[in-house]
């Protein structure tokens, strides 16, 4: 059963009544919200720090609080036929449960709204006709900005009413978008809940295709992990890391509409940033630096700075003097090494062993030294002199550059490891005097990251969640699974949709190299936001791209709007003539009629083409992370950073011109895939020079 907005309210009407409990819904929420806000805690602190920690904490609670006017409070509803957990009585009814975005009590503290996370809500996601779950009647409310104006019923224990499609779901799917992503908290799926609740002990890797929410899918499962596993959570801290600042500004919105305000955002980029970027490779040494062989290298390089002594070590206190024997000496180093310690660690821990071997002297002398005797021993100007000529300081930068310009240090260590045209191919040309006159590009920044981590151990956090996955290095989900060695990891992408030379070849290999080969796969194959024809055309180029994979089936009652259009100017054939460029501009106008955003996606070279056209018909446009508004809903993407975006319409330019754009054809027909199914409402194809024989 479905009530439209217009029906008129009466005291009857369950719609009134729904208003009613929305409006004391809220009402309850701000009483909440001033509750905090009044909180005293001047009395109930024992010092500044801890009022400065208390008042942070009462601050994100405020925030958490919010009541944004535009996001429904409640989406959705349940009326349990038993009371959950509980013997049915005869005669007894079961419990309503009003699922929202979060927990919302009255004065008396009883529930108002229940936290979509909370156990009592999962059967709004998995109830069944097969399997109701002891839910009698499912209802969904429809929204026009934060006002309530329709609902849709599902009697799942009536068996003689018919299974349908949800016209609200259908609706809310298809809403039309202007601003960051949204969260799909009113829309997530069987399959996507599934993951989203899965526990924190294991790490999930999610393969879907485009349109499936497997970014969604990722932010619901960290909301869901803190609200399950909050406490533990705080203490080790989450993250989640995207492929650039584009997209992390695209999906930055998720978590705090569902109140979650803590989770950190980062590129790979950012997690690696010991030096200053401002060079880059070639694809063929970045694709050797990224190698995970590049591992056993550095390690090679990082201890070999350790040697063996030949020299004892005498150690004098008062008119006593200790000595300890080169052999000695050389047991505890290479004791160390068989412990498989990192570097630094075995640093700090050697003049420790050198002065208990001192003190094993003492006792044997009939001397009873304490602690503090072997703290001071291992502070012996003697013993420091030892540990700096066995055991040196090593800085990961440096040690890198000696790498990479010193061609006798290079085959000394990757000797057997990397071939000598390998080493030949990532060696820099040129000397450099310094670390910091370096031009560093992206991966050297890694392979720091990888030194360091060799020298003092990479702080863990709780869980990590990795979004477009397929594009990183083997270094780099090295660089990534350090980050959460004590914690477990959501990894997100489509192998499709790999377009670096070095990207994913199985998920399998890329769970090895995150250090999680134990994570479970799954694969999301449902499409809710691609059109059926768009994400039909474009799936014409999996065969050429990623043979092994399903493509996406469409789920959506609506085809969409989708159309190949043969562009008559010259804007093809002569990429730097702007006057091709009008009929793709009038196209993007065309799609501006309608409600919602759209990108102009084209190859990189042919950008300041577009934006010159563009200026010159009037149309404002935005770059990529900037956030639409109502006044301005058209955004020029370079086809390099269209991965993740999301637009009800699309615009794509010369589909030859983006394959041209890539350093080989199959990265070219991945970067094409991106860009086709970047639109959730509708597509043109725009070209005037011959479309790839791929989509033939």
């Amino acid at each position: 059963m479905s009530t439209p907005a217009d029906a008129a309210p009466t005291a009857e009407n369950p719609l009134t009544r729904e208003r009613s409990h929305l409006a004391a819904s809220r009402a309850a929420l701000r009483a909440m919200r001033e509750d905090v806000e009044s909180l005293d805690i001047r009395d109930v602190t024992a010092n500044w720090v801890n009022a400065e920690v208390l008042a942070r904490q009462i601050d994100e609670r405020i925030k958490a609080l919010a009541d944004l006017s535009d996001t429904p409070l409640f989406f959705g509803r349940l009326d349990y036929s038993h009371a959950p957990g509980a013997e049915q009585a005869e005669g007894a009814r079961g419990e309503r449960f009003y699922i929202g975005r979060r927990h919302v009590h009255d004065a008396d503290g009883d529930p108002m709204v229940i936290d979509w996370r909370a156990p009592v809500s999962q059967p709004f996601y998995r109830a069944s006709r097969k399997d109701a779950m002891d839910v009698a009647l499912r209802r969904r409310f429809g929204y026009t900005g934060g006002d309530l104006t329709a609902y849709e019923d599902e009697h799942l224990s009536d068996p003689a009413e018919a299974a349908t499609t949800s016209k609200l779901l259908q609706q809310e799917i298809e809403r039309p978008r202007v601003g960051p992503m949204r969260d799909i908290v009113a829309t997530i799926q069987p399959e996507q809940d599934e993951i989203v609740r899965s526990g924190l002990g294991g790490t999930v890797c999610v393969q879907g295709g485009p349109g499936t929410g497997k970014t969604a899918v990722g932010l619901h499962r960290v909301a869901y992990l803190l609200y399950a596993h909050r406490e533990r959570l705080a203490r080790t801290g989450t993250l989640v890391i995207g492929p650039n600042k584009s997209f992390l500004h695209y999906i930055e919105q998720v978590l705090p509409a569902l109140g979650e305000l803590t989770v950190q955002q980062a590129t790979v980029d950012d997690l690696v940033a010991h030096v200053e970027v401002r060079g880059s490779d070639d694809a063929a040494a970045a694709v050797i630096k990224g190698d995970a062989r590049m591992a056993e290298v550095l390690r090679r390089a990082v201890y070999s700075h350790v040697t063996m002594p030949t020299e004892p070590v005498v150690v004098v206190r008062g008119s006593r003097r200790w000595r300890v024997p080169a052999y000695e000496l050389e047991d505890i180093v290479r004791e160390l090494l068989d412990r498989g310690i990192r570097y630094g660690a075995g640093r700090a821990a050697l003049p420790q062993r050198i002065a208990h071997a001192v003190l094993v002297q003492m006792e044997r002398a009939g001397e009873a030294p304490d602690d503090r005797v072997q703290d001071s021993v291992a502070r012996n100007a003697a013993v420091k002199a030892a540990v700096k000529a066995l055991w040196p300081p090593v800085d990961p930068a440096k040690l890198v550059l000696r790498l990479l310009t010193d061609a006798d240090f290079l085959a000394e260590h990757a000797d057997g490891v990397l071939t000598e045209e390998e080493r030949k191919t990532i060696l820099w040309a040129r000397p450099v005097r310094s670390v910091r006159s370096a031009k560093w590009s992206a991966a050297d920044a890694v392979l720091i990251d990888e030194t360091a981590d060799l020298v003092e151990r990479t702080h863990s956090l709780g869980h990590v969640v990795l979004d477009e996955a397929q594009d990183l290095s083997p270094m780099q989900y090295r660089a990534v699974g350090r980050r959460c060695t004590t914690g477990s990891a959501t990894v997100l992408g489509d192998l499709a949709q790999g377009t670096t030379p070095w990207a994913t070849r199985t998920w399998e290999e890329a769970l090895a190299h995150l250090g999680k080969s134990e994570g479970v796969i799954e694969e999301l194959t449902a499409g809710f936001r691609v059109p059926t024809d768009v994400i039909a055309y474009a799936s014409r180029l999996l065969p050429h791209i990623a043979p092994g994979l399903a493509p996406v089936a469409s789920v959506r009652e609506n085809p969409g709007f989708f159309e190949v259009r043969t562009i008559t100017g010259a804007a093809g054939d002569a990429p730097e003539d702007p006057a091709g460029a009008a009929e793709v501009v009038a196209a993007c106008a065309e799609l501006l009629r309608n409600e919602g955003s759209t990108g102009l996606i084209a190859a990189d070279a042919r950008v300041p083409v577009l934006a010159e056209a563009l200026t010159a018909a009037g149309l404002t446009y935005l770059s990529p992370g900037q956030e639409t508004t109502a006044e301005t809903r058209l955004t020029l993407v370079p086809a390099s950073l269209a991965k993740g975006l999301e637009y009800d319409y699309v615009v794509l330019d010369e589909p030859q011109a983006v394959v041209d754009g890539e350093p080989d054809e199959r990265t070219g027909l991945r970067r094409l895939y991106v860009a086709l199914t970047r639109a959730v409402s509708g597509l043109i194809v725009a070209h005037a020079a011959p479309l790839p024989p791929q989509l033939s």
